[in-house]
């Protein structure tokens, strides 16, 4: 990657200094700006998937890890993708028409009356438990990885709200997200990113998690370097660089549900409405991936802190400490 300096960049010329100092037990840290390399750091220390461990693990530029939820947000892309290609249905449409395999689920009639962009934005107004410990089958990501058909669990989860009222965290409408491009693409997810995505961009090196069941997580399976996530947001702030449609990216960064005060939620990725605006997705353990359009920069962060209550709090640090070196200049 080329590089460019804090001072051409519009920031304090002591940002590494500053971003160092922030950088605590964090493995990676990169920052592009309009494309170019601004930031890149990494650490030491000890990683795992899905709680296996790797040891102690000294990281660099091409070094794989977890991005956990992050997952999610790249399944948008891959879903626009996919719809550009008329491979799956648009998000108006009804979601169980496309479960023809569910007739069961599709004869209720408030179940009949989801539709992929409840999926797509976390409205799907079912019961899911995702605030307990990811160690436990109370937890329904964890009792979908267990269930004997994890796409039939989630969509007869039963419907506790009026769909598309309220979001509410949920993996199992990732699954269900990923499971229409499988269907519609006819070959495995990594697969379909793979000649689609990854490939296009650059991106040679990764890899995608599965379940006992063979079927790759769509919540929090994917496994890539942190240049190669950046390459991912830079195609995103370059409106799709030709490879994501960027009508699909207007309407999945769009705010579709507000969470709370300055924060929304989109197709699958999360939105900061305050200034600077920012998109992002965001994984259990410190992952982060943020894109800030009208900064021109893409901010890539993996970390180790899984299932840790705290884990926001460093990578939360050397963001701010990042926008207060452009402030400052």
């Amino acid at each position: 990657m080329k590089r460019i300096t804090p001072g051409e960049a519009g920031f304090a010329p002591d940002l590494e200094e500053r971003l160092a100092a922030r950088f605590g037990d964090l493995h990676g840290f990169v920052v592009l700006k309009d494309g170019r390399l601004l930031f890149e750091r990494y650490g030491e220390g000890e990683d795992q998937s899905w709680g296996v461990s790797h040891g102690v693990v000294s990281f660099g530029p091409g070094t794989l890890h977890d991005l956990r939820s992050v997952t999610k947000s790249v399944v948008s892309l891959l879903y626009g993708i996919a719809l550009a290609d008329g491979l799956v249905p648009a998000p108006q449409e009804p979601l169980l028409a496309h479960f023809p395999e569910y007739p069961d689920l599709a004869a209720d009639t408030r179940r009949a009356a989801l539709t992929v962009e409840h999926a797509l934005t976390m409205t799907l107004g079912v019961e899911w438990r995702e605030d307990l410990p990811y160690t436990t089958p109370e937890n329904s990501e964890i009792a979908m990885e267990l269930a004997p058909d994890r796409h039939r669990f989630v969509l007869e989860r039963p419907i506790v709200e009026e769909p598309g009222r309220r979001w509410h965290y949920c993996g199992g409408a990732s699954a269900i997200v990923a499971r229409l491009i499988v269907k519609g693409a006819g070959e495995p997810l990594p697969d379909f990113a793979r000649k689609r995505l990854f490939e296009p961009l650059g991106i040679g090196s990764f890899e995608w998690l599965a379940g006992d069941d063979g079927v790759h997580s769509a919540a929090s399976g994917l496994r890539l370097t942190p240049r190669d996530l950046a390459r991912i947001g830079r195609a995103v702030l370059d409106g799709g660089a030709g490879v994501v449609p960027s009508s699909w990216l207007d309407r999945a960064l769009r705010p579709h549900v507000e969470i709370d005060e300055g924060a929304a939620y989109g197709y699958q990725w999360w939105l900061g409405t305050g200034r600077p605006p920012f998109a992002a997705g965001n994984g259990n353990g410190g992952q982060r991936l943020v894109v800030y359009p009208d900064l021109g920069l893409v901010v890539v962060i993996t970390a180790g802190r899984y299932d840790s209550p705290d884990a926001w709090e460093t990578p939360q640090a050397v963001l701010d400490e990042l926008l207060r070196a452009r402030s400052q200049v």
